[in-house]
């Protein structure tokens, strides 16, 4: 298992479009930093960087890196080597290198220029984050053969998460303005793994207050200990259940 995912990790290292990704991370978060007057505004526009272009890349390289891959699963496959073992040495290897580029790319300006609470929390979600859509691409392409099909899944899956989930939330906080829902808002929160990155981050930055009411409602929970352990357990969650799903199918899957 450690000798396959050698491989994986080696191999996707190489690839020019993970080079490039953390090329242009790297250029992304020194820029920012370099050219605005204090790091809370460097912090802003990076975090802009993990909530959608982390996301997007990092599903659809895993979704399209698994369909390029299937003749070397089916060697694999071939071998005396169980399934649960080549599905989950896949995952480990996808993931740690996604985790590296987002490491290298923006890691590293992040422990310079903050090395604070901040931006230690920024650096934990987005590999979170990272890990967690490589786990959504898993489960995208376990779900059809068909190469485009399962790209045009993944796509769907980032753009409900980045966009969509957002218009359905501010579409019922309008249309039950009236009533007292808010508290409902956190427990929505919990069906993106986006947003629940997002509020984490802006509580640290202390921007909460811009965010009205609801945001005292966040900073109330999410502010405590309880709330911060609980939404990691649930951006864990994010990560293992489409992972278990996608394991399910792929040992019943006949290739």
């Amino acid at each position: 298992m450690n000798r396959i995912i050698k491989i994986i990790f080696l191999d996707i290292l190489k690839n020019k479009i993970v080079v490039a990704y953390t090329f242009i991370l790297a250029i992304l978060s020194w820029s920012s930093f370099g050219l605005e007057d204090n790091s809370a505004k460097g912090l802003l526009t990076i975090l802009n960087v993990i909530l959608f272009t982390v996301p997007l890349v990092s599903i659809l390289f895993a979704t399209i890196y698994l369909y390029n891959s299937s003749e070397f699963i089916e060697l694999l496959l071939s071998q005396p080597i169980k399934r649960k073992k080549i599905w989950m040495s896949l995952f480990l290897g996808l993931s740690l290198s996604m985790v590296s580029a987002f490491f290298i790319g923006a890691g590293i300006p992040l422990l310079i220029n903050a090395p604070d609470s901040v931006g230690i929390m920024m650096l934990i979600v987005g590999c979170l984050i990272s890990v967690v859509f490589v786990a959504l691409a898993f489960l995208s392409s376990i779900l059809t053969r068909d190469k485009a099909k399962g790209i045009g899944i993944a796509i769907m899956t980032w753009l409900y998460f980045a966009l969509i989930f957002d218009g359905m939330v501010l579409f019922l906080l309008f249309q039950f303005s009236e009533y007292p829902i808010e508290k409902a808002m956190v427990g929505l929160t919990a069906l993106s793994p986006i947003d629940l990155a997002r509020i984490q981050i802006l509580l640290q930055l202390d921007v909460s207050a811009m965010m009205g009411y609801t945001g005292a409602i966040f900073k109330d929970f999410f502010g405590t200990s309880l709330g911060l352990i609980i939404s990691f357990i649930l951006l864990c969650l994010w990560i293992i259940v489409p992972f278990f799903v996608s394991l399910v199918k792929f040992k019943n899957k006949d290739l």
